[in-house]
């Protein structure tokens, strides 16, 4: 399989990523109508803003797609009136970039949960960087910390990574991936055994 972005791949991930950035603009009013009720249970939610790499690499199967994804998803969501303003570009590239990390150390090889579990970790990861940079969590307290930071991962976990992963696997089943994603031999012998 060729591992270079052709303009189609490009064009997947942006109409991928344009749907995300729409998801995420109406997901910061599921966010700001948890964030109330306190004990940081808006963190639960906040992985869904993670979802739009793990998804574009895990449909496109190639090198750069999960960057791009974040990248054209948090623009995306700029364009549409983002609360978060210009800083909102600056967390998709950091977060898109961590999960492109974690795809690369696998060489762009494996499709499978655990390596969209772990895209998903590193996009958190990259948030919690990005909100220490920008001063929004340092002021916590140890418990308070932790507990923001454990809601924070167990939402990334499952809406980046679990939910990620079996949204991919239905649009799988659908076929709907056979149109951007070359048919391999391995399928050929699949569907023989069938």
């Amino acid at each position: 399989m060729k591992k270079g972005l052709k303009l189609t791949d490009i064009l997947v991930t942006i109409v991928i990523a344009v749907a995300f950035g729409i998801v995420y603009i109406l997901w910061g009013s599921i966010y700001y109508s948890v964030k109330p009720l306190g004990l940081h249970l808006d963190q639960l939610i906040y992985g869904m803003w993670f979802i739009a790499g793990p998804v574009a690499f895990l449909i496109l199967r190639k090198p750069g797609v999960a960057l791009l994804a974040e990248i054209a998803a948090a623009s995306g969501e700029f364009f549409l009136g983002s609360p978060w303003g210009l800083s909102v570009l600056l967390y998709g590239v950091v977060q898109g970039l961590f999960a492109e990390l974690v795809f690369m150390a696998f060489k762009y090889k494996k499709f499978n949960m655990p390596v969209a579990v772990l895209a998903a970790i590193a996009s958190c990861l990259a948030s919690v960087i990005m909100d220490f940079a920008y001063g929004e969590i340092g002021a916590l307290t140890l418990w308070n910390l932790s507990l923001f930071m454990i809601a924070r991962f167990v939402g990334s976990i499952f809406f980046a990574g679990v939910t990620a992963y079996y949204l991919v696997k239905v649009l799988e089943t659908t076929g709907v991936t056979n149109l951007v994603r070359p048919v391999s031999s391995k399928d050929y012998a699949e569907l023989d055994q069938k």
